[in-house]
This record gives structure tokens, sequence and C-alpha cells, in this order.
């Protein structure tokens, strides 16, 4: 109703890409359906569906409404059992419904495709969300790294920083409004937060030395980050109301990469104390804690594989964590159980790194350089390891990060 035909197919090529992306979904074809003509309001005739071997059917409308003087995009769905011949409920009501602006038309899709996906995987899902990223152009004597933000399907590219100076390893505040990350403007790595509300940056803090790997804890109100001074580094927190900062860690080997637990009170990080860099975990508050491998210490080694670990972030259903791991020549992205048990490599080539998860902690976004010299790409994996796909940017990209579900 009131809707170019052109927008709604191409909210419905959306949704058949979102799904098609995880490996887990098979879409027929259009040409193969027997009746194309549906009512959102009629059940379908099961037969003509289970002919063509279809588990489940989606039907949905799109149209333009107008509320206060506003004009809304408004989308509906329901979702069918084509065998078992009924209505599938989402979220408990027999379909959804979405509103939104015109302009954002895509967001409609990708809400479809996230009930569709729950409903019958159980999953929560990943759809409607940004991945941030830095944006690389330019010869490698000469790159140009920029902040650039974009749907987690690629589309609506936006630039956030010039380019004038290096950024790197920017992430996600729970509330996906703020960016924390690196930049060199001023001459010396500090960590920086983006409002992308207002569309400003500011520094983060008064520390006298660098500051990198920043990362928000899960309420968004503090910062973890790592400061380097005197040849010894660091990880920090960060109040963000307070701007109070508190150490974390007390030792003379390298400390670095932090990312907290789901329930706020665990800490993993890197750190090369045991002669090699590899995976710790310590409580938020520095107590003393009971180690898997036996003993009592402020901070409980739990990677004991061959090769280095570093880049490493905790997954948001708390069971995982996810890593770099560099050995025989060769980065892989792996994970690892809170517990050390259970490593699994998931990818391997001449630079996989920067691992983040998606808001449902099954898949994983990172960057692959596959050979010397080669530009780096973003890519992702699902935890089975087999569903490996490359992410398109419109520009070389490394760094991603990503958002939570968008609200």
């Amino acid at each position: 109703n009131g809707v170019d035909p052109q927008m709604a197919q191409q909210i419905s090529e959306v949704v058949r890409n979102n799904l098609e992306s995880t490996g887990l979904f098979v879409v027929t074809p259009q040409e193969a359906h027997i009746l194309t003509d549906l009512d959102i309001e009629v059940a379908p005739r099961f037969a003509d569906w289970k002919i063509i071997k279809s588990d489940a059917l989606v039907v949905g409308t799109v149209e333009q409404v107008q509320r206060d003087g506003i004009t809304y995009l408004r989308g509906s769905v329901r979702l069918w059992d084509v065998f078992g011949e009924e209505l599938m409920r989402l979220d408990g009501q027999p379909g959804k419904r979405f509103r939104t602006q015109p302009e954002d038309w895509r967001r409609i899709a990708h809400k479809i495709s996230d009930a569709i996906y729950t409903r019958l995987t159980g999953e929560t899902g990943y759809f409607d969300t940004r991945i941030v990223y830095i944006a690389e152009t330019g010869p490698k004597t000469k790159r140009v790294k920029r902040l650039a933000i974009m749907d987690a399907d690629g589309a609506n590219n936006q630039y956030l920083t010039s380019g004038r100076f290096t950024v790197l390893t920017p992430r996600f505040s729970p509330e996906a409004q703020q960016i924390t990350y690196m930049s060199y403007e001023g001459g010396i790595p500090r960590v920086y937060l983006y409002d992308l509300r207002r569309g400003r940056q500011e520094v983060l803090g008064d520390f006298r030395a660098m500051t990198f790997a920043p990362r928000f804890s899960r309420d968004g109100q503090s910062v973890l980050l790592t400061q380097a001074e005197g040849g010894n580094s660091e990880v920090y927190i960060m109040n963000l109301v307070t701007r109070q900062k508190r150490r974390l860690t007390d030792h003379p080997a390298i400390d670095t990469s932090p990312s907290m637990s789901p329930d706020g009170r665990s800490i993993v990080f890197n750190s090369d104390r045991g002669g090699s860099p590899q995976l710790y975990i310590m409580t938020t508050e520095g107590s003393p804690r009971t180690c898997p491998s036996g003993g009592r210490v402020v901070a409980c080694r739990f990677s004991f594989g061959q090769g280095r670990y570093s880049t490493s972030v905790w997954s948001p259903r708390g069971d995982l964590i996810a890593f770099t791991k560099q050995t025989r020549g060769k980065f892989h992205i792996g994970v690892i159980g809170i517990d050390g048990e259970g490593e699994r490599l998931l990818t391997e080539s001449y630079l996989d790194e920067g691992p983040d998860w998606s808001p449902n902690g099954r898949v994983i976004t990172f960057f692959r350089e596959p050979s010397p010299g080669a530009p780096p790409r973003l890519m992702s994996v699902d935890l089975t390891g087999r569903n490996l796909k490359r992410v398109q940017t419109a520009t070389d990209a490394s760094d991603p990060a990503w958002s939570p579900l968008l609200q």
C-alpha cells in the first residue's frame, strides 16, 4: 500500500541474503514457487509448498503509513510451519510488525530476518546491527586509516574521521551510541571516545603516557584500556562519569587487550609474564582467585597451547573467549572455554587477527591478509568454523567490532 514494488522486492532480497549468509538456511528460488499471490491474513495452500520441500514459509507486507503528519514504513510478517500446517508464533504473537523511517527501509528487512532466525534456531538474531572498522586506503608506505561504520551486511557505509590521523581498534559501547578507539592525534597514541549521536570525539583521561587497546565495560559506565610507560604495559579501568582510573594489573611483563565478562566480575587479558603471550583471567576487583590448574593467585593463566595468543575477547554468552593465535608461521582465530578447556581453531591464514563477537555469541568477525602484501579484508566465521565468509566493505578494512542489537 503506497510502497514502490521495487522497495518491497529489495526488502525481500535483504531478508534472503541475511538468512543464507548464516549457512543454516536454504531459501527456495522464487521461480520454484507454485503460488506467488499470497495474503498475510490467509493460511497458504500448504500442499503447494510441501511439493517443493519447503519447511517454513514467510509471508510479509510493507506499506507506508501516516501518523501525526509523519510518514513511516511499516512491515508485517508471518511465519508458517509447512508440514505442521500451522502458524509459528513470533515472540509469542501470531506475527510481528515493525515500523521505521522510509529511508531506513533496510532495518525492516534486518528485523524481519532476526525474527525468523530466532524462531527457527532458538538463538537471538544479529542482523539489525552495525560494524565499526578501520577503512584503509593509499599505498602501504603512506596508509590512510579512517574510522568507518556500516550495517552488518556492508550497506550504509559512513566515515567518521577524516583520515588526517591514524586510528585503530574501535569498540562499541553496550548501547551502540559510543565508540572507543585509539588515535595518533596529537602525536601520541591515546584512547578516544566518539559520540555517534553528536558526531564528536574527545580524548579519554589525562594519562601521562600512550594508551591503547580500549574496550567498554559491560555496563558501559567504564572503559578498560592499556597504558604503556617506561617499557611496561598495564591494564587500567576508567569510570566515564567520574573520570577516575584504577590500575588492574601490576607486573613487570606486558599486560594488554582486556575484555570483561558479561557479568562484569572478571577480565581476560593477554600477558607474556609466563615467557610468551598467553591468556589470563582475573577478577575485576583484583582479588585472588583459585585457578583451574591449582593455586590461588590474582591472575590465572588458562591457555597452555603451543604458540602466541593475543587480542582476547569474552563472548557475550559468557561461555567462550575468542583470540588470535600465531603458531607454525600461520595465524588463527580460535575459541577456548573459560576453564582453559576445549580450545578450537576456526580459521587459518597468512594473517588472521582481531576477533569480535556477534551479539548472540554465535559468529565472529575479524580481519585477514591472505598473503604477504595483500590488502586487509573483513571476514566472519561461525563457531563450527565451516561458514567462513568475506564481509564486503567499500575499501580495504581491518579491526572490526560488532555492535549490540540496535534499539
